[in-house]
């Protein structure tokens, strides 16, 4: 028993912790030996450059993709018995948007586990489902076929989905690509109000100009973990070298 009580100990009670996490693909790491943890109330970006393994760490650590070797926690708990509080926005591009789906069929989809088997969709069902639409400016849209919006619209309803889970824990694959400016300014001011609820948001992100108005902690990451911490330390000239090398671009000098 004493035993026990030293392990939960050790086990880091952050809202998400991964150790030592290897994922490959034909033999070649897409992600190696990469250690990070993600703290409560913050939003972090995860940083870094094409093939860098940034997606591929969000599903690992989710079990969408399995990898080699490593442990993922959540809150203190193994994966499994903290999905509940876990919410995953994927990226637009890898959702089927031909399925025939209503938008608030799709937001639905977010209160599952409330559902049960029968899914059977109740009156406070609904209205918790429009709730989440309302947050991200979609409520009109509710009866409208998921392919008949814009990409960033579709952004806001997959957001809503995640929203009308309830989560403590939000992971956001990419949730700026190809959207326009309006969606991208309320999709931020969603995230930060969940920030400022407490809630933990952690997003993969390429547009380094935005890091540090968009987020208080970043992830520098290719391949293996370059640093992680407060925006103003990780974004340094040093850090970005390492992980950019001379790909920095433009981008670099908004930082």
């Amino acid at each position: 028993m004493a035993l026990e009580l030293v392990r939960e100990k050790l086990i880091d009670q952050n809202p998400l912790a991964i150790r030592g996490l290897t994922v490959s693909y034909a033999e070649k790491p897409a992600v190696f030996s990469v250690d990070v943890s993600f703290r409560a109330g913050q939003m972090t970006a995860i940083v870094g450059p094409n093939g860098a393994g940034k997606s591929t760490l969000l599903k690992a650590a989710l079990g969408i993709v399995r990898p080699i070797s490593g442990r993922v926690t959540a809150f203190g708990a193994p994966l499994d018995r903290a999905r509940a509080r876990i919410a995953y926005v994927p990226q637009r591009a890898s959702v089927d948007w031909e399925f025939p789906a209503r938008v608030i069929d799709v937001v639905m989809m977010g209160l599952y586990r409330d559902l049960g088997l029968l899914g059977r969709v109740r009156p406070h069902h609904r209205a918790r489902a429009m709730q989440s639409l309302a947050r991200v400016g979609m409520e009109s849209f509710a009866s409208r076929q998921i392919g008949q919006l814009s990409g960033g619209q579709q952004q806001r309803v997959f957001l809503a989905r995640a929203l009308a889970q309830g989560a403590d824990l939000y992971l956001l694959d990419e949730p700026f690509a190809g959207v326009d400016a309006a969606t991208e300014r309320a999709i931020i001011g969603v995230l930060k109000g969940l920030r400022d609820q407490g809630k933990t948001v952690v997003a993969v992100h390429h547009d380094l100009a935005t890091v540090p108005a968009y987020f208080d902690r970043a992830f520098l990451l290719n391949i293996t973990a370059i640093a992680e911490g407060p925006v103003a330390e990780v974004m340094t000239e040093a850090n970005l070298r390492a992980a950019y090398g001379g790909r920095l671009g433009p981008a670099r000098q908004a930082v």
